[in-house]
């Protein structure tokens, strides 16, 4: 009888490992899965996108958001795989300024987009350097950091355009630290508002 408990016991315990190790295999498979196909997330290794995103910041990374018909817009926040006039070997950020199609040039401390001055309030400056007029190829697009004069960006590579296959997802909002948790297309604050 003793050894009936025992044993009963005995294959309780063994069940009850096989079921937490099915579990947690069933979650690391999920969470991979999500990784490699929903969504991501990123620490932000620079000041390139300053004021919107600080140095340190951990943001999620949409990468359903262009899905079938859906492409980037002007203004969206996106990673993607640098090609090598770029410099870097590591994923990048930066916002979306010129589409397919669209003339781009930088002068006079504003972005024109087929000759219309671009309306920025995310910037932390207006930018300091010269951008000859170029057009934006089908399948690629402009990116620049909102740290204009501070960001290795489309104005300082040999081949200024991202094309849409190397774009990896839509950054939308900063987790952490929890004092910058939120989207990040908010409004932006002036420094009155935030103190």
């Amino acid at each position: 009888m003793a050894k009936q408990k025992a044993k009963s016991k005995d294959k309780q315990g063994k069940s009850a490992v096989k079921e937490f190790l099915m579990i947690f295999l069933m979650a690391a498979i999920l969470a991979v899965f999500l990784k490699c196909f929903i969504v991501d997330s990123r620490v932000i290794p620079s000041s390139s996108m300053v004021p919107t995103i600080q140095i340190g910041d951990r943001v999620v990374l949409n990468k359903l958001s262009y899905l079938g018909d859906a492409a980037p817009q002007r203004g969206d926040i996106v990673v993607f795989k640098p090609n090598a006039s770029t410099g870097s070997h590591y994923d990048m950020i930066k916002r979306v300024i010129g589409l397919p199609g669209d003339r781009v040039e930088i002068n006079n401390g504003y972005v024109y987009i087929n000759g219309e001055p671009l309306e920025e309030d995310y910037l932390a400056e207006a930018p300091r350097y010269y951008f000859e007029e170029i057009t934006v190829p089908e399948g690629c697009y402009f990116l620049l950091g909102d740290n204009r004069n501070y960001s290795n960006d489309a104005h300082m590579w040999l081949d200024p355009f991202v094309t849409e296959k190397s774009i990896e997802g839509k950054a939308t909002l900063c987790y952490w630290p929890l004092s910058r948790i939120g989207s990040l297309y908010a409004a932006p604050q002036n420094d009155a508002e935030q103190e």
